[in-house]
């Protein structure tokens, strides 16, 4: 403490810096990169040392350009609708995140995502930020006879040739990583494949977006053995670039190696083996550079006499010290952490040995032995991807996706806890999921998973399309359906979605436009359009909306789960017991009678179910306040 008073100006910038950690250079405040995130008038003129790039412009406006899309329920084609918190989102993906933010921001614990590489062969979405709704519609594919997105107007293919190779990937990649960074609770992590292509640039992007203090590793992948066609040097790897929501946060749920010791060691016992386990010893001298005077003393030995490091009788000033101090040596001798040994090659005739016993460490503390996990992975080769598709679907109807047991090991990176949520917003055939249902059978854990994958239409002379397969979509719900089925067949007996038992279910979401009539104050050129408008948005809601959908929007708009707690009473939903009550079909004096018995935090009705009764509408309202319940009508 120094005696001074808070220094605002310091205290602004560090809770500026964990919110927003993309408006820093070299730990300064960068005001260009702080008006392009916050303001309206975007232009990168003048940089320092940042990634720059045509496009970068568009990037962020990509990012500030909301979305009223919604998301709604498929239950035909998911499992276990009602009683699983996993989930498939159908839909583009940078839509689908923006979908998400207010029920889902700061939610995730994990996110891995495999995107395009860039190899020159591959297709990236194109984004568009000024377009007309009819533009709009033809590129999500809406206005597709069979309901299939329209390739060719919602993502292209980048090839080398192109002048804008890197620029096109990094406007695609900038704007999914900002939004997806916003999802991650403040020990969250994202695991991001990727390979030589845009590692380079992806660094730079993630340092800018995340803060290069938030760089966890860079984890090196052994994908293959070799590759004999090789014109130079055979490339055999690929990476795996690992960043914190925030370090300090992050950093202490990352997993330990817990086979990085070698339990043979451990052979010895003694009267403590209960509750230390068996042990192995060590010498306690050493020698080398780091000298301590403070380190070379006499420790007295069973027979009464003395010895100092390195087996003398007498001090020596040679390099060689004890490993503990003295005051230490005395409590371990105390404590029978020390075993003295009769040795022909010592001076002194004795070796002074320390205790490394299995179950506490050299203080008498409890411990797991375990190793910090380490940047290569080397025991899963991509070709085993292949065989997990086959193995599903008897022929390989997906050939890009990675190997379970990659995912699966990077997933063991981190600790998890029960409803931790893992999110793939790339999700391809869905192997994230797969592995997510294999290691929670495997050691009972009970994390949950978000799967974001467009329904990219599959090529007519494709396995896939021959399979029936459509779209990417359709490859990546049957694969969850299948593996699903599967951990049924192999656990019939443990089938139970009690306690303690794993979710075998997933539901389907699909992005679509809004249930709810759209506001578009700015397309008005004469009264009488406005006038027209008007009389439209007497019901606000769109012709053919199903009371479900208008459900589920309500709820992600309003910063709730889809997996939340829904009871549907006679005439309304009542959601997470009290928290929240909605109702859209019908509204009368008995009904408000019964919301406000239930003592809901906050209720949302239609304001078209009081057409034609303003003294309901306006009792309703005064009733509500007087219970205080927050109330409102859409």
């Amino acid at each position: 403490m120094d005696g001074k008073s808070l220094n605002t100006k310091e205290d602004l910038i560090s809770r500026l810096k964990e919110i927003a950690p993309q408006v820093f250079n070299e730990d300064k405040i960068d005001w260009e990169k702080l008006k392009s995130t916050f303001g309206d008038d975007i232009n990168f003129g003048d940089e320092r040392y940042v990634l720059n790039w045509a496009g970068k412009s568009d990037a962020f406006r990509a990012i500030q350009t909301q979305t009223t899309a919604t998301l709604i329920p498929d239950k035909e084609e998911s499992i276990n609708f009602d009683d699983t918190d996993n989930i498939f989102i159908e839909g583009e993906n940078l839509e689908v995140l923006k979908v998400l933010q207010r029920a889902y921001y700061g939610k995730i614990k994990m996110i891995y995502i495999d995107p395009p590489y860039n190899t020159g062969n591959d297709f990236i979405y194109n984004d568009k930020f000024a377009e007309n709704r009819n533009e709009y519609l033809q590129r999500s594919g809406e206005k597709d006879e069979e309901g299939f997105l329209i390739n060719e107007n919602l993502y292209h293919k980048n090839t080398k040739e192109s002048g804008h190779y890197h620029s096109n990937w990094l406007t695609m990649m900038y704007p999914r990583l900002f939004i997806a960074r916003n999802l991650l609770r403040d020990d969250g992590v994202i695991f991001i494949s990727i390979d030589d292509n845009e590692v380079h640039n992806l660094r730079m992007v993630m340092n800018e977006i995340f803060g290069e203090e938030n760089f966890v590793v860079q984890i090196i992948w052994q994908k293959k053995t070799g590759a004999s066609d090789a014109k130079t040097i055979a490339n055999i790897t690929e990476y795996i670039l690992i960043y914190a929501k925030l370090y300090e946060k992050a950093s202490k749920f990352f997993a330990r190696n817990m086979d990085s010791y070698d339990i043979k060691r451990y052979k010895l016992s003694d009267e403590y083996i209960d509750e230390r386990g068996k042990y192995y010893i060590d010498n306690l001298d050493r020698g080398g550079l780091q000298y301590s005077k403070s380190l070379n003393y006499p420790i007295m030995c069973p027979d009464g006499t003395v010895t100092y490091p390195n087996g003398r009788k007498e001090f020596i000033d040679e390099g060689w010290i004890w490993k503990w101090s003295k005051k230490k040596v005395e409590w371990a001798i105390e404590n029978n952490f020390i075993e003295f040994r009769k040795s022909k090659s010592k001076e002194s005739g004795w070796a002074v040995c320390y205790k490394n016993y299995l179950f506490v460490d050299n203080t008498d503390n409890k411990i797991e032995r375990s190793a910090p996990l380490k940047n290569l992975i080397n025991n899963v080769l991509n070709a085993n991807s292949a065989a997990d598709i086959k193995e599903i679907f008897e022929s390989i109807v997906f050939p890009y996706s990675k190997p379970v047991e990659l995912i699966k090991t990077i997933i063991k990176y981190s600790s998890f806890n029960i409803n931790d949520i893992i999110l793939d917003f790339f999700s391809g055939s869905c192997t994230t999921a797969h592995a997510v249902l294999d290691l929670n059978k495997e050691d009972g854990g009970d994390r949950k998973f978000i799967m974001v994958q467009l329904p990219e239409k599959t090529d007519i002379k494709s396995e896939a399309f021959k399979s029936g397969y459509k779209t990417i979509a359709d490859i990546g719900k049957e694969r969850i359906r299948r593996v699903i089925k599967k951990i049924e067949h192999e656990q019939k007996e443990k089938l139970n979605f009690g306690e303690n038992k794993q979710d075998l279910g997933f539901k389907v979401f699909k992005l679509r436009e809004s249930n709810f009539k759209i506001w578009r104050g700015d397309n008005f050129k004469t009264e009488e359009e406005l006038e027209e408008q008007l009389l439209t948005f007497v019901n606000p809601v769109k012709e053919g909306s199903i009371e479900e959908n208008m459900l589920y929007e309500l709820l992600l708009k309003s910063g709730i789960y889809l997996n939340c707690k829904i009871e549907r009473k006679n005439n309304y939903f009542q959601i997470n017991d009290n928290e929240l009550i909605i109702a859209l079909l019908e509204i009368n004096e008995e009904i408000v009678k019964n919301i406000i018995e239930a003592k809901p935090q906050k209720v949302i009705t239609l304001d078209k179910l009081f057409e034609e009764n303003d003294q309901l509408k306006t009792n309703t309202t005064l009733q509500m306040k007087d219970a205080g319940i927050e109330f409102k009508v859409v």
